[in-house]
């Protein structure tokens, strides 16, 4: 499993495992976890990086409907988890 790090500012990284990923009305979507067992926290976070930008740049999905949908899809490409809501 792929692990990446997150620049949250300037001096402060944090570190992830990437799930899953998949695209979405154009979107690109990462399913992404801090730990490896069985209790780590799972984040869906969204590519909102424009063409011009070097790095990508994501942002935690929080809005209800898409985190609701998205989740959904997650779960059904990753057939043996449930991601909490």
């Amino acid at each position: 499993m792929e692990k990446i790090k997150f620049m949250v500012s300037e001096d402060e990284e944090v570190e992830f495992y990437v799930l899953e990923q998949t695209q979405i009305n154009g979107f690109s979507y990462i399913l992404v976890t801090d730990s490896m067992e069985d209790d780590g926290e799972a984040l869906i976070l969204k590519d909102t990086s424009s063409l011009e930008d070097t790095e990508a740049v994501y942002e935690i999905v929080e809005d209800d409907t898409e985190l609701d949908s998205v989740s959904r899809i997650f779960e059904e490409i990753l057939e043996d988890i449930d991601i909490e809501r």
